[in-house]
């Protein structure tokens, strides 16, 4: 009995599954396809601002001139640098470094929230410009009408766009926390780090749509 109790503590797979390989593939797999379905949906926000941009190149240059240049490229910074520390996370799990993986899912987190803090300060200074879409939405005197009108739709995609994304961020914040509380307990070992290692293909697919955001957003308008 004592010898079946010491077998289940050190079980690194759930009992459905025959070795820690295979619940690792079902993991990994069950991510990927996810990830999937992430990416046809952010697909089609991308390819209705591809189309309005062709119709309305002009007006969604000069809307791209109204956001925040500098905090769009600090914030780019900012989560390339959480995919680099979550690349880290990954590999104290494999290496069996408790200490080390918990101060780096920290880290990441605390970029991850730093990320959404610049967002927020971003946000804040485009609602009082009246750039938020909607009855107060004001554009440029220079840019009447229908140009303000075509102007409007970008920042509705904007908001849509920037919003779902944090939406995905703070998911990922919250998830990295749990692993951090279940790394502190020691549940993650060098034969174990499964959960890890998909939560960093899920960051890492936040980073990346970042990555295809931000020159559509914030470069599309030219030299500033």
């Amino acid at each position: 009995m004592k010898g079946d109790g010491m077998a289940e503590s050190t079980r690194a797979f759930a009992e459905q599954f025959d070795d820690p390989l295979q619940q690792k593939e079902a993991a990994q797999a069950g991510m990927w396809v996810f990830l999937v379905t992430e990416v046809l949906f952010f697909g089609a926000l991308l390819t209705a601002y591809t189309v309005y941009r062709h119709l309305y190149p002009a007006a969604f240059r000069e809307a791209s001139r109204r956001t925040d240049l500098a905090l769009g490229s600090i914030n780019t910074a900012v989560l390339l640098t959480s995919s680099f520390t979550m690349a880290l996370c990954v590999h104290a799990a494999k290496t069996g470094r408790r200490a080390a993986l918990v101060a780096l899912l920290a880290l990441t987190m605390a970029l991850g929230a730093g990320f959404l803090a610049i967002k927020g300060v971003e946000w804040a200074r485009e609602i009082h410009e009246h750039l938020l879409p909607g009855p107060s939405f004001e554009f440029p005197s220079a840019y009447p009408g229908e140009a303000g009108r075509q102007a409007q739709l970008f920042f509705v995609l904007y908001f849509v766009m920037t919003g779902v994304h944090a939406l995905h961020l703070v998911i990922g914040i919250v998830l990295l926390g749990v692993l951090a509380f279940f790394a502190a307990l020691g549940r993650y070992r060098s034969d174990y780090y499964t959960p890890v290692e998909v939560a960093g293909l899920y960051w890492h697919f936040v980073d990346i749509v970042w990555i295809f955001l931000y020159p559509l957003l914030y470069l599309v308008g030219g030299p500033r």
